[in-house]
């Protein structure tokens, strides 16, 4: 079975939009430290370039959650690949995903670091699925909500495939 990528949403958008977010992210912690925690690997994409446009004083880390394997959809099998290398205790963690669709993963990940002690802990993500959603997860910060289709680009993959793409598209079988 053949694929293609149709874009959804254009390299310029979704720079726009970053630069929304990231300005947002600079009033809310405006004299004051943020900590970003990067869900590898899709996340990747998306907080270098959240990471550039943030005003106040940024620290990175980075986390290995998986719940897709090579498939298309969520296993809702959670399994950390790679943990943080710093303690959160006292920190305004902001936790940067690429996407959040089913809210397993998230839901999941969310609790494990609020138990690690930090000051705050927020959500912000590249695509939101909500109509997808199983799993109540609030999202801080949204670039778009986007349709039940599956999307690449931006970090985003199918079966480690088109990551590299500067827009979001669409995986269409033929």
């Amino acid at each position: 079975m053949a694929e293609h990528v149709r874009v959804l949403l254009a390299e310029e958008d979704v720079d726009r939009r970053i630069q929304e977010i990231g300005d947002q992210i600079s009033r809310d912690y405006e004299g004051k430290q943020v900590h970003l925690i990067c869900v590898l690997k899709g996340g990747a994409f998306f907080m270098c370039e959240l990471a550039k446009r943030i005003t106040v004083p940024v620290s990175l880390d980075f986390m290995s959650v998986s719940s897709y394997g090579s498939a298309t959809k969520s296993s809702g099998v959670v399994k950390i690949v790679k943990d943080l290398d710093e303690p959160l205790k006292d920190k305004d963690v902001v936790v940067v995903e690429d996407i959040v669709d089913s809210g397993r993963t998230l839901s999941y990940l969310l609790e494990m670091l609020k138990d690690r002690g930090p000051k705050s802990v927020r959500l912000c993500t590249l695509l939101d699925k909500p109509e997808r959603r199983v799993v109540d997860v609030h999202v801080d910060y949204t670039c778009f909500q986007i349709p039940d289709e599956f999307v690449v680009g931006y970090g985003l993959d199918y079966d480690q495939r088109y990551r590299n793409l500067p827009y979001i598209g669409v995986v269409e079988f033929d």
